[in-house]
């Protein structure tokens, strides 16, 4: 075991446009899935913090944000430390926005397992899900040359998903990587399917160090200029004035796309049980997931969320204005 810490790295600068048919107020004003709810009461955001929060201490969860969210997600993350909210100028995909915090994870603690979290995810069984991360985290505590993705047997072909197709598995917790597809044709995801291919959840645990030789072997430069940055800024993660310079230069890269894929010599897969898992990434899929889970848990309490998205779709099936947001 390394003598570096667990980290949880939640993802949560993304404009999730896909959605922006349940995620738009009768304003007009376009609300990021992450600061949404599902059923009412806590938002994904919030959701996502409490996942990683069952892996590690409060103290290392760290979140990325956009600048243009602040009304958003500025009372959402007051209960995390000031220096572990990393704020992008600007998207630039999720290369760049896992890249940025994971530096600055590396700066304050070189050793750091690493634990990658989106924040627009619904989850049904949460216990179920966090047995699997912290096997993955054990992993890759043991590990410290591989990534390990976590991955589910899918039940349909979805060309908006990554798939991933196991070689032999080599223990009875990871497999290594065959193949890494992101995002293909629908002929080419149920062809993956039928090798056995799971669906990439996009959470990640991993070694620091193991995240950032993938990302030297891809584009060694983008790495530097990175780097570079979090030297300068260090800790002025609010007023960050090298990354608002380099971020309008930096090419829009994917990182599934443009990181992972290709690269499976290094990367292994946890095979997760079903959790009643979705990234809601469009209406169909949190049409699916309302219908899969229902509105018997229907929250009531109140949360940080701006967008119920099952009310939002409710009304959407009635064809009804969306409300006004107070």
């Amino acid at each position: 075991m390394s003598d570096g810490k667990v980290w949880s790295l939640i993802l949560a600068a993304g404009e999730g446009t896909r959605l922006s048919s349940l995620t738009t107020t009768a304003e007009g004003l376009s609300v990021p899935k992450q600061f949404c709810s599902l059923r009412g009461g806590a938002s994904l955001l919030d959701e996502a913090l409490a996942r990683g929060e069952a892996v590690t201490s409060r103290s290392r969860v760290l979140a990325v944000v956009a600048g243009c969210h602040r009304r958003w997600w500025e009372g959402a993350l007051r209960s995390l430390p000031p220096d572990n909210v990393i704020v992008q100028p600007e998207n630039k995909g999720t290369a760049a926005g896992l890249l940025l915090p994971l530096l600055h994870i590396v700066t304050r603690d070189p050793g750091a397992t690493v634990l990658v979290l989106p924040s627009d995810h619904f989850v049904h069984d949460e216990s179920g899900l966090a047995q699997s991360m912290r096997r993955a985290i054990r992993l890759a505590g043991e590990d410290r040359r591989h990534v390990f993705l976590l991955g589910l047997t899918p039940e349909d072909a979805d060309p908006e998903l990554g798939y991933i197709v196991p070689g032999q598995q080599s223990s009875r917790s990871a497999a290594p990587v065959r193949r890494f597809v992101e995002k293909p044709a629908i002929d080419t995801a149920r062809l993956l399917m039928s090798e056995g291919a799971m669906l990439n959840m996009f959470i990640i645990a991993a070694s620091a160090r193991a995240l950032l030789r993938l990302y030297a072997a891809r584009d060694p430069q983008f790495l530097a200029h990175m780097a570079e940055v979090v030297g300068r800024d260090r800790l002025g993660t609010h007023d960050a004035a090298a990354a608002r310079q380099l971020y309008p230069r930096l090419p829009t890269l994917d990182f599934s796309r443009h990181v992972l894929q290709g690269q499976e010599p290094w990367l292994r897969v946890v095979t997760v049980p079903d959790c009643g898992w979705s990234d809601l990434g469009t209406p169909r899929r949190v049409a699916q997931t309302l219908a899969r889970v229902g509105l018997r848990h229907l929250s009531a309490a109140p949360g940080s969320a701006y967008i119920n998205l099952a009310e939002q779709q409710a009304l959407q099936e009635r064809n009804v204005q969306p409300p006004a947001h107070a």
